[in-house]
């Protein structure tokens, strides 16, 4: 694993800033004054994962071709630079996202196997979504179930 570069950082944090909006920073400094707390982000084999800095401090003593993952696997990048989310950083974002929806029970699973989500199914939103913006959605006991 290694520490990402400085055109995939910027790549990877305007991905996250598209969902979190200025909540990002958050992700990155620790919730609590303990400094062995704070998460970073490294790379292995083209996919970025989330991981607490003192994991990351000890997976260097692995060699790269024996290490598959470690932490929560946010995305990869593809051979052209771009970066994909996968549904395991939905973990990471939920907590942090700006705008979100809420689907009723009963249109949770028509959503999961492929529909949209239709206006009677919709609980709740947040308020001003933007056209256009990434947002979370989200069962009604906050459990993420997909990003948009």
């Amino acid at each position: 694993m290694r520490p990402l570069t400085d055109t995939e950082t910027k790549t990877l944090f305007t991905k996250l800033a598209h969902y979190t909006g200025s909540s990002l920073s958050s992700l990155l400094t620790p919730s609590t004054a303990d400094s062995s707390d704070h998460h970073v982000f490294r790379i292995q084999n083209s996919r970025v994962y989330y991981v607490r800095s003192t994991l990351a401090n000890l997976a260097t003593s692995i060699a790269r071709p024996n290490l598959l993952s470690l932490g929560t696997c946010v995305g990869k990048f593809t051979k052209t630079g771009k970066f994909r989310l996968h549904i395991t950083a939905l973990d990471v974002i939920a907590p942090h996202a700006r705008y979100k929806v809420w689907v009723k029970a009963n249109g949770e699973m028509p959503f999961l196997y492929g529909g949209h989500v239709v206006k009677a199914h919709v609980g709740r939103w947040s308020e001003d979504v933007p056209e256009h913006q990434g947002v979370v959605v989200l069962s009604m006991g906050d459990v993420p179930l997909d990003r948009g």
